[in-house]
């Protein structure tokens, strides 16, 4: 007899641990939501200097305690890109929320003369704040996520409102465009094609950088090694989908037009003296492989008085695709350490 009850123990073992990974009956209630009609879809009027526009969120499960809120790149990007979150964290029980910034996809895309005014770190952060309030979002459950510009907007957000944060993520982004740009000229240009590099350089020069063969020759060179580590033509389709969507125009004057470092509105952006007034558990993770320097990703996590480093090793500046598992298993583990404090 007993012998029959350790086999039906070890038959209905990945039974039992499929039920573990699912998540609680909670996490699909609708109660308190005002979203049920649309599926978690909600448009947010916000107020600018320009006068009042919408965004698109989406929110994804139910949970008081952890409501992650997805902060894109770009700037100008959607984002459809985090589609990959839907593989991992429902299972985890963990409430996400997608957010489209303004310009951006299904947002409002403000165009004509003054709204170039729109584009400044200090109006997004503002921007952000009343996505928080329209979303019932405080500290009690509040955690941001910013991958890219979305970490840049995820810092200047901790360093003035941080007070409505229970934590904080920063994917793939540095706390300096000096020092992106550095790493750039100095360990990546260097380990590139000097002939395909200077015919780059060149372009950029010329203000030729929407001439085919400008994306053509730093897709092999660059995107393929250190964006997203998989051969362009295998990209998933959400990443596909995203790059088709981006808002050029406030890619470029952000950004800047080159695609080797930072020479726009973001040029001199700078936070590394600042970072240490970050006091909310925060969660920084680097890809070996990525545009920014792991190390001094590394060095942010030590700075933060609560801060952690999750590396992936096989990762780049896309980690949540090149080297998921551990992108995701760290997440979910950081989540979960702040979900019931």
């Amino acid at each position: 007899m007993n012998k029959l009850a350790a086999l039906l123990a070890a038959l209905l073992l990945p039974f039992a641990a499929a039920a573990q990974s699912a998540p609680p009956a909670s996490y699909y209630s609708h109660a308190g939501h005002d979203d049920v009609l649309s599926g978690g879809v909600k448009m947010i009027p916000i107020t600018t200097p320009l006068g009042k526009f919408r965004v698109w969120t989406k929110r994804v499960g139910n949970n008081p305690k952890l409501a992650l809120l997805l902060l894109h790149g770009g700037p100008g990007m959607t984002h459809e890109y985090f589609e990959a979150f839907d593989s991992y964290l429902p299972a985890a029980g963990i409430e996400y929320i997608y957010y489209d910034q303004l310009g951006s996809a299904y947002s409002d895309q403000p165009k004509g003369p003054g709204t170039d005014a729109l584009w400044q770190t200090d109006r997004f952060v503002e921007e952000v704040e009343q996505v928080r309030k329209a979303l019932h979002l405080d500290r009690n459950n509040f955690c941001l996520l910013g991958h890219s510009w979305g970490g840049i907007l995820a810092m200047e957000y901790a360093l003035k409102y941080q007070q409505h944060l229970k934590c904080l993520v920063i994917s793939n982004m540095v706390d300096s465009i000096p020092e992106y740009n550095d790493y750039a000229r100095h360990v990546l240009e260097p380990a590139m094609d000097p002939k395909q590099l200077a015919e780059v350089k060149a372009m950029e020069a010329e203000h030729r950088t929407d001439d085919p063969r400008y994306m053509q020759i730093l897709t092999t060179m660059h995107y393929e090694k250190h964006v997203l580590r998989m051969p362009q033509a295998q990209w998933p389709e959400p990443v596909t989908r995203a790059f088709g969507h981006v808002n050029s125009h406030i890619y470029t004057l952000m950004q800047g037009p080159s695609e080797l470092g930072a020479s726009g509105v973001l040029e001199h952006w700078d936070r590394s003296k600042d970072l240490h007034r970050i006091t909310v558990p925060t969660l920084v993770i680097a890809g070996r492989f990525d545009t920014m320097n792991p190390d001094y990703m590394a060095h942010m996590a030590r700075k933060l008085p609560r801060g952690q480093l999750l590396l992936c090793p096989k990762g780049s500046h896309m980690s949540m695709y090149d080297d998921q598992q551990t992108y995701f298993t760290g997440l979910v583990k950081f989540l979960e350490s702040v979900e019931n404090r």
